[in-house]
């Protein structure tokens, strides 16, 4: 395993469209455990293969709270089958849009379908962080930030600020 660098706005290839994986192989494990590693070292929730620049559609998760064993979980080509009208705002935050923090309001149960980490299929209900969190992770894989779905200003005032903390590092 090896820990990836974290593309932060406004990297263009944040913005890309992630293509489907066609098998679930050692190559794409190898990608999930680094990705993996990568979120642990950040530390975040979620990271998506676009993230560290791979533009395949493949996220990692892990929503242990700390001091519990860690429950990792992998999504190969996700996708939502079914979204509850029922909406719920959330506080986001993103491992490329650093110390940005805002609400978004997100569908509050959804029903998703995608590849585990071997390859089969999965079918369950996520919600509550869980929901926000998977959708969060799955606009990665369209080329959607969490701060796309801020006004224009806010959009604007949180990427000058990574942008002023980046020169500043």
């Amino acid at each position: 395993m090896a820990l990836r660098e974290i593309l932060i706005v406004p990297d263009p290839i944040l913005k890309k469209v992630s293509a489907r994986v066609d098998v679930v192989d050692d190559e794409l494990r190898a990608l999930m455990d680094d990705m993996l590693e990568t979120m642990y070292a950040a530390p975040g929730i979620g990271l998506a293969a676009i993230q560290v620049g791979v533009p395949k559609r493949v996220i990692v998760v892990d929503l242990a709270r700390e001091g519990e064993d860690p429950a990792p979980q992998y999504f190969v080509n996700p996708e939502i089958l079914w979204a509850s009208e029922e909406t719920a705002p959330y506080e986001e935050g993103c491992l490329s849009v650093p110390e940005i923090y805002d609400e978004v309001e997100r569908p509050s149960h959804v029903k998703l379908r995608y590849l585990n980490y071997r390859g089969e299929t999965v079918e369950e209900d996520a919600e509550g962080l869980y929901a926000v969190c998977i959708q969060h992770e799955m606009d990665h894989l369209d080329g959607v930030l969490f701060i796309d779905h801020l006004s224009r200003l806010k959009r604007e005032q949180a990427v000058k600020k990574v942008k002023k903390q980046a020169k500043a590092a």
